[in-house]
């Protein structure tokens, strides 16, 4: 075989393995939802894939692992557009609103992916930090410490303020996902003015000498 047919069948392997992988993490995101975390097995997941039974373990070795999988792979497509929103703020609220109104559009428009994670009774026993959840975590709080430096958010802990900001948008979140009523932008307001209300009362942080 030529060193370009040999290129191609790789080429070819590759993007196999890739589609396989994908497939999977799409059944799995569906069917989490459907059923919920605890309920699903692994032969549900495949049940709504095209694939062998054996191939899902070529890519996972468990559901705990596709889960994981789909955290991150929900992680890389919103980080952009939160950062986004962060570096274009010109003052606190602006910070604040962004981020959240961001998230909140995201939860609307990928309703599958986050009633998994409302219907998952089982979560303190699966392991959400992921990598890429945890570089999103990373960034915010990054974000903030610059803010903080430039003036833009008040001077106060960042961990702690990346905390709050984080477990607002989960929780807020999941009555999103449950009540067809309430707006991605209602909830922005919402979880801004609570947060910004909260925020204005904290104790100044001592500029470091």
């Amino acid at each position: 075989m030529s060193i370009e047919l040999e290129a191609r069948a790789r080429g070819k392997r590759e993007e196999t393995k890739a589609s396989n992988r994908q497939a999977i993490i799409d059944a799995a995101r569906i069917v989490f939802a459907e059923l919920g975390y605890g309920a699903t097995t692994v032969r549900d997941i495949i049940r709504a894939t095209e694939l062998a039974s054996g191939t899902f373990y070529n890519y996972f070795k468990s559901k705990e692992e596709v889960f994981q999988a789909l955290q991150d792979e929900t992680a890389l497509r919103v980080r952009p557009r939160l950062r986004a929103e962060r570096i274009r703020a010109r003052n606190f609220e602006e910070f604040v609103s962004g981020s959240f109104r961001t998230f909140f559009d995201f939860v609307k428009n990928d309703h599958t992916t986050f009633a998994t994670m409302r219907r998952n009774p089982d979560m303190q026993r699966v392991r959400i930090d992921t990598p890429e959840v945890i570089a999103g975590f990373d960034e915010l709080r990054a974000d903030l410490e610059l803010a903080i430096a430039n003036g833009v958010v008040p001077a106060t802990d960042a961990d702690l303020l990346m905390a709050s900001m984080v477990g607002v948008a989960f929780e807020v979140a999941n009555h999103l996902v449950l009540r067809s009523d309430l707006s991605a932008e209602d909830a922005a307001k919402f979880a801004t003015a609570l947060f910004m209300g909260g925020v204005q009362a904290l104790p100044k942080k001592a500029a470091s000498r």
